[in-house]
């Protein structure tokens, strides 16, 4: 097939999400058949040159460049994919706004609503119509994108209450050296704007679709005051390990959001729970290919009539074009939601025109609203509202 429309990327970051991303843009041909457009690994841009280099043939990209300048004045390149630590998001974003530049940019947006104020205003300010994207990719698993479309159906009625969490294990081992994002002064918060950005998206996504979170109490906890930090010398802990929200919607429903890297015994697990008028709906990313469904309009009965639970089997059944490989039968994980999301992201540029599905830097800076006002909620000890 003679592709239509190369579409170059420039992946800022060379660490786990440069690579997470970088593989998911490079494997779509893939998974989705026929598409208009070729992903093409354009440059890759590192602070180190020789590790720049090193990854450039490693995976597979034609050029590398440590000067983000360089980058944004190239013609050549079509998308600025951000992967840095979260304070780097900013400068990027705003250069590659003014450049005209296409923006696939990890969460969370920035590190405050005043910065996501300023990202919005140059967004609405610059003449060229960039496509530009937050990367919350749990939207995109088969399951989720089930409970969308059965909310949206009306099958579960009005929303009462909500539970979702998002829970690792990562801050226990006091023998491991903190990371980057253990520490405000490069990620510029602490387990809310890793974990927590993501639930709160989920429930946006899933709860708010004729309503938003209008109100948040939120508790934040450091359990561990003093830890191995990145050099290995001791440390003291500067950013929430673990948070607890408690949000109301504008439709009445109330629900709790909770991050945490405290949480013994688990890996990665985001898990939400919706508890509506005519049913209910449960997920978890430890288990993710089924989606569960209480339907409360079937009816009751002896030994239990049609009641229950059901689990409907999710597994990898996108739509077309994505449904050709491994096939819509096959387990799903991780990885494949972040190659959904670059999917549609792409087809977005190729279009001219985000899709519906995907988080936009408003969302993104609706989600940084949040996340302040939960902070300026614990730090106060009051409800906030949004």
């Amino acid at each position: 097939m003679k592709y239509k429309k190369n579409i170059n990327l420039a992946v800022i970051g060379t660490g786990f999400m440069g690579r997470t991303h970088s593989y998911s843009a490079i494997n779509l041909p893939f998974f989705y058949d026929n598409l208009p457009f070729k992903p093409v690994l354009h440059t890759i841009c590192s602070r180190d040159k020789e590790k720049g280099e090193t990854i450039k043939n490693d995976w597979g990209f034609a050029y590398s460049e440590t000067n983000i300048d360089e980058i944004l004045a190239n013609n050549e390149i079509d998308v600025i994919d951000i992967c840095t630590p979260n304070i780097y998001h900013l400068d990027v974003i705003l250069k590659a706004l003014e450049a005209g530049k296409n923006i696939y940019c990890e969460k969370p947006l920035v590190i405050s609503h005043e910065q996501a104020n300023k990202v919005i205003k140059k967004l609405e300010s610059v003449k060229s119509k960039n496509i530009c994207a937050v990367v919350f990719h749990n939207r995109f698993s088969p399951a989720i994108l089930r409970a969308k479309q059965l909310i949206q159906e009306g099958r579960i009625g009005r929303i009462i209450s909500f539970r979702c969490l998002y829970l690792h294990n990562s801050n226990i081992d006091l023998n491991k050296n903190a990371g980057w994002k253990q520490d405000i002064n490069i990620g510029g918060g602490g387990v809310l704007f890793d974990l927590g950005s993501h639930a709160i998206d989920l429930v946006r996504f899933l709860c708010c679709d004729t309503s938003d979170i209008t109100g948040i109490f939120g508790t934040s906890q450091i359990f561990f005051p003093v830890r191995k930090g990145r050099n290995g010398e001791e440390w003291h802990t500067n950013a929430d390990e673990a948070f607890y929200i408690t949000a109301k919607l504008n439709n009445g429903a109330v629900g709790t959001i909770e991050a945490s890297k405290l949480a013994t015994g688990t890996n990665s697990d985001l898990s939400i729970e919706i508890y509506s008028e005519k049913g209910a709906l449960k997920y978890s990313l430890m288990q993710p290919n089924y989606l569960d469904f209480y339907d409360n309009i079937k009816p009751d009965g002896d030994f239990g009539g049609e009641r229950g639970f059901t689990k409907i089997e999710c597994v990898q059944r996108y739509q077309k074009p994505g449904n050709v490989f491994p096939g819509g039968k096959s387990p799903v994980g991780w990885l494949r939601f972040h190659m959904h999301s670059y999917y549609l992201y792409l087809e977005s540029v190729y279009n001219n025109k985000l899709s519906d599905l995907l988080p936009s830097f408003y969302d993104g800076a609706a989600v940084q609203n949040i996340m302040e006002k939960a902070y300026l909620s614990d730090k106060n000890g009051r409800w906030e509202t949004i």
